[in-house]
């Protein structure tokens, strides 16, 4: 474990659609931010109703300037109209946006998979979305 907690402040976002998977996806998150040595005041977790709505969430925590990163987890899974596709390119169109307008890294951990079984297995992503938010800000403060 990290011996000196890391200096970032950081916002997740959680859709709770498909909370089954989602909130797996945010304890994973959880459980990095643990073992990175991160306080719980180091972090704000923002719920909101489904994929399509993080993008917006994104830009107004982003626009407060109070966090150092943005990580975005929820999970679309493909069903049987072309709304899946559009709620994809959407969200993360939306979530790149916020991370251009603002000069703010925006982390996409929103599964875009097949089906349930896919989005189980990839539950662990809450955990490498944490790693990559760290690693881009150390790069980021470097430049």
């Amino acid at each position: 474990m990290q011996k000196n907690p890391p200096c970032f402040n950081v916002a997740i976002i959680v859709s709770r659609f498909n909370e089954e998977v989602t909130e797996k996806l945010l304890d994973s998150a959880k459980r990095r931010f643990t073992e990175l040595g991160f306080d719980t005041q180091q972090m704000k977790i923002v719920t909101v109703p489904g994929a399509i709505e993080i993008p917006i969430t994104a830009q107004r925590l982003a626009n407060t300037m109070r966090y150092d990163a943005i990580i975005c987890l929820g999970a679309v899974i493909l069903g049987e109209t072309k709304h899946f596709d559009y709620v994809c390119q959407q969200v993360s169109f939306g979530c790149q946006e916020v991370a251009l307008t603002h000069n703010i890294p925006v982390i996409f951990g929103v599964l875009t998979t097949n089906n349930e079984d896919e989005a189980h297995a990839r539950v662990e992503v809450g955990q490498s979305c944490v790693d990559t938010a760290m690693e881009l800000l150390t790069t980021l403060n470097q430049i």
